[in-house]
């Protein structure tokens, strides 16, 4: 048995301003969406779906208690498109364990951190 691939599925309150945020700031598409319940979007090799939030008594607040991380292949260029156009939670530098990152924050205050591999030639 083989586990393919993970698709996070992440709970919204606006199903039009997230889809709008992740097509104007990331250029990414929407594949596909059930009115203000469910959508799927795409970009590259990367896939995010959201759905409405159901349970706001118990849960008033869309929460991830982690990020999603998307490497890319130009990270410095990445973070020169978005940061004075989006809300950063933290800005780009080169760590320690190899990596080159920065973290940014959607519409909906999920954190999507961004990284590319240092060249340690």
């Amino acid at each position: 048995m083989a586990f393919n691939h993970l698709t996070p599925m992440l709970e919204v309150d606006n199903m039009d301003e997230t889809i709008r945020f992740y097509e104007i700031n990331l250029d990414f598409q929407c594949l596909d969406r059930v009115k203000n319940e469910w959508a799927v979007i795409q970009k590259d090799d990367v896939v995010i779906m959201f759905s409405n939030r159901t349970d706001k008594e118990t849960s008033p607040e869309t929460k991830l208690t982690g990020s999603l991380f998307i490497q890319s292949d130009d990270v410095d260029v990445l973070w020169q498109i978005l940061k004075d156009k989006v809300d950063i939670c933290n800005p780009i530098e080169s760590l320690d364990h190899g990596m080159r990152e920065f973290t940014i924050y959607d519409c909906n205050g999920y954190k999507l951190q961004f990284g590319q591999e240092l060249d340690t030639n």
